[in-house]
């Protein structure tokens, strides 16, 4: 069957950013907090452990990430100022987070556009979240549709979130491929909902028994077929 859209998942797909902790590093620094990368590191573990990011988002939205930061701060030790800081955090967080489109992202949107294919992004994170980020990076004008997980209330893996943006897309399922770095989250999500589904493996490490491109323009491969 003719592929009619491509679908890609964003962060560590389309864009890159700093890691986690380097960004509340930065941030707290500016207002004379000093904490280590590791410090950190295992606080937001620990999060991780206890949060469910998905639902959360879904739930609480904007607030979501305050109660995150929160809590990160709190197993900081840090307690002085801490609701300031945790609202600074998300405020300020992509202003500090080194975003960066991958090099073959252009180029491959400039030739699915040209075949007539239909683009869109299907993310975990909040509208205005992606919103920020597509505007900071020029990416805003490429995409035929961006879905979120307060667009429609569901999140990867749940098969709906991708249904969602294709039913915008007026594209079936079998029409479509998705495009992400999680097989978790990407890979098996896209799967359960009939795209065809494929893993970025840039650094060609990925071991599982997915199919893989190393560079986003190979795509372009599968529409040609």
């Amino acid at each position: 069957m003719q592929i009619k859209a491509v679908l890609f998942d964003l962060g560590w797909t389309l864009i890159r950013t700093a890691e986690v902790p380097k960004i509340y590093k930065r941030i707290l620094e500016t207002y004379g907090v000093r904490v280590s990368v590791d410090e950190v590191l295992k606080a937001h573990r620990a999060n991780e452990k206890e949060f469910d990011v998905v639902e959360g988002q879904i739930e609480f939205g904007k607030d979501f990430w305050i109660k995150w930061n929160l809590k990160v701060l709190e197993r900081l030790g840090i307690e002085e100022n801490r609701e300031f800081l945790a609202k600074k955090i998300d405020e300020l967080w992509w202003e500090h987070a080194d975003l960066e489109v991958y090099p073959d992202v252009v180029e491959t949107l400039v030739q699915l556009k040209a075949k007539g294919v239909k683009t869109g992004v299907v993310t975990n994170g909040l509208k205005s979240d992606f919103q920020q980020i597509l505007r900071k990076l020029k990416l805003t004008d490429w995409f035929d549709v961006v879905v979120g997980v307060n667009t429609c209330d569901k999140g990867k893996t749940d098969r709906e979130i991708f249904l969602y943006a294709l039913d915008k897309l007026r594209v079936h399922p079998k029409e479509a491929v998705f495009i992400g770095d999680s097989i978790k989250y990407d890979y098996e999500g896209a799967k359960r909902a009939g795209l065809k589904p494929l893993v970025t493996d840039r650094e060609g490490q990925t071991s599982k028994n997915v199919e893989t491109i190393r560079s986003l323009t190979e795509v372009i491969l599968y529409i040609q077929n």
